[in-house]
């Protein structure tokens, strides 16, 4: 054996040194590579030559240690080193650092997922999120509502400038103060049309609620049929001064006079329903036609007054020469309002609302309101009523909510609108007399996404620019077992090893995964100092070993010679 065993040890340690320097060189490449882990070399020795065992100790003599010669050493382990990486701010809010454990989870094609801890990502012209390799960040997604999907992982888009939406208006809260010193309501507007007759027959008779529409006149023109089969009527009342908007009946053969008075009443909004009591004339709201005469009668308030003038009824542009005398003016202290809602689309629908003091008891003091909207689908434009009792302190003491349904059947929003109507801020104490106003509405028109933000734990908040803000996804983390047993592909990735168990995938911060840091990314945790100081110790090592082998060569040359 003699000198080969030394030569062989030695040669044994330059490569094993070899590869301690191609780790250091290795980590001081990669010094400034984002999410870079260092990694170490761990030796250990070889098997030994054992020259004897030793001897037990016996009555006259000790014992003897064994005599081994040890035959080098061996590369252990290639560990990498996971402790935290310094965090550093960047410019970029797709930019995220783990501070803790766990690994970002990636889509590579053909490969399924792989796991990095350079956490560089940016949006790709698809609007989703990738690194520099252009591999896909994987995450929760979320659902048609926004809400986030935790059944599986899937790309993570944020489509900036390409997403819209808008907000349904789901609640409406009212403010402004209505007096207790206004004058009750007693009467609403009555507006009575002049006679008209049904001339269907050989002699004209009074018109009544069965009259077709083809067969009236008026009686101070009782041959003159004020339609004519395929007319579209056109009504634009006016009503607190205030045009309600244009509705149309468009008239047939078998359209008749009650089908007039109901295009009448929705036209003009006149509101039936919720307890609105009878005036004193027993004339009950709505339009109805007696004597030959049609009666529109409205609600109370003298902000819901209303007029019929000639020329408010057209047809093909021409006013039809149907004449109404007021009868009654609405009456009662009272205030309204203007305000804007918004459509599942984000179609605006201009709203009216109104009130009337209504009655007066003892501590307390009633105020009737009432809703409606033009923009409405259907016939009418009424929406609905209710009520506000204000206690002795002028404070709201019935219940200050209630939901209204609006129609929109005649658009491909939601249908019906499902709204829901706070009169808690309004008072009951007023100087100045009545009025209303809108506090706040929650619905919004059409807005496109324009920027994010990624929270700690991973959520992904789109920003719109109407206001709006919407989760867009959450990046999710994968921990492992044993991190060590991970296998570097390249491109700052890992791929699952045999050794490194199953992923564990949770949100960050959860389940002892770490949380994120947007705007920020992790360094690598390479300390060059170190290195640098373990890059000398293994030189030394590798110059040592590299003496055994020049001094077993010299021993050699000295055997060589002995012959001559």
């Amino acid at each position: 054996m003699g000198l080969t065993l030394a030569l062989n040890t030695s040669l044994n340690g330059l490569s094993l040194n070899e590869t301690d320097i191609n780790v250091l060189g290795n980590n001081i490449a990669n010094a400034g590579t984002t999410g870079f882990k260092s990694s170490y070399v761990s030796f250990a020795t070889q098997l030994a030559n054992t020259v004897s065992f030793g001897s037990a100790p016996s009555a006259t003599d000790g014992g003897t240690n064994p005599r081994q010669i040890g035959l080098g050493a061996s590369v252990a382990a290639i560990s990498a080193d996971f402790s935290q990486g310094s965090i550093t701010a960047s410019s970029s809010p797709s930019d995220l650092a783990i501070q803790g454990d766990g690994f970002f989870v990636l889509n590579q094609s053909g490969a399924g997922q792989v796991y990095s801890r350079a956490g560089n990502f940016t949006l790709d012209s698809a609007n989703e999120l990738t690194n520099t390799s252009g591999q896909q960040v994987l995450g929760y997604g979320i659902d048609n509502s926004f809400n986030r999907v935790t059944t599986g992982l899937t790309k993570l888009s944020i489509p900036l400038g390409s997403l819209h939406l808008a907000q349904q208006t789901n609640n409406i809260t009212m403010g402004g103060a209505l007096s207790p010193q206004g004058i009750i309501a007693t009467q609403g507007t009555l507006q009575t049309s002049e006679a008209l007759v049904d001339n269907s027959g050989n002699a004209p008779v009074t018109a009544t609620a069965n009259t077709l529409l083809v067969s009236l006149a008026t009686a101070a023109l009782p041959a003159t049929n004020l339609y004519q089969s395929g007319d579209v009527l056109k009504f634009a009342p006016t009503k607190g001064g205030q045009t309600m908007g244009s509705k149309s009946l468009t008239i047939t053969g078998a359209t008749t006079v009650a089908d007039l008075e109901t295009f009448f009443s929705n036209s003009l909004g006149l509101q039936t329903g919720g307890g609105i009591p009878v005036d004193a004339d027993a004339i009950p709201v709505g339009v109805s036609i007696v004597g030959g005469q049609i009666l529109v009668k409205g609600n109370r308030g003298t902000v819901d007054d209303f007029t019929i003038p000639i020329g408010s009824m057209t047809i093909n542009g021409a006013a039809v020469p149907i004449s109404f005398t007021p009868t009654s003016v609405a009456d009662g202290g009272s205030a309204t309002t203007t305000f804007t809602v918004y459509d599942s689309l984000g179609t605006p629908l201009n709203m009216r609302m109104t009130a009337y003091l209504e009655s007066q008891v003892s501590n307390k003091t009633t105020y009737r309101y009432l809703l409606e909207s033009a923009d409405q689908s259907g016939p009418s434009i009424a929406i609905g009523n209710g009520t506000i009792d204000f206690d002795n302190q002028g404070h709201v003491s019935s219940t200050a909510t209630a939901q209204f349904a609006i129609n929109r059947s005649a658009t491909s929003a939601t249908n019906p609108m499902l709204v829901t109507l706070d009169v808690s801020s309004i008072s009951g104490i007023s100087s100045t007399g009545s009025n209303l106003n809108l506090v706040s509405q929650d619905g919004t028109s059409p807005g496109t996404l324009t920027s994010y933000v990624i929270d700690e734990k991973g959520v992904i908040n789109g920003a719109f620019d109407n206001g709006i803000t919407r989760t867009l996804g959450q990046v999710v983390l994968a921990r492992f077992p044993n991190p060590q047993g991970l296998v570097q592909i390249g491109s700052n990735n890992y791929s699952q090893g045999i050794a490194s168990g199953l992923p564990a995938l949770s949100a960050p911060g959860n389940f002892g995964a770490g949380t994120l840091r947007a705007g920020a990314l992790e360094q690598s945790n390479t300390d060059i100092g170190k290195n640098l100081v373990n890059l000398i110790v293994a030189s030394t090592n590798y110059q040592g070993n590299a003496r055994v082998i020049s001094s077993v060569d010299q021993l050699v040359n000295v055997l060589l010679t002995l012959g001559r």
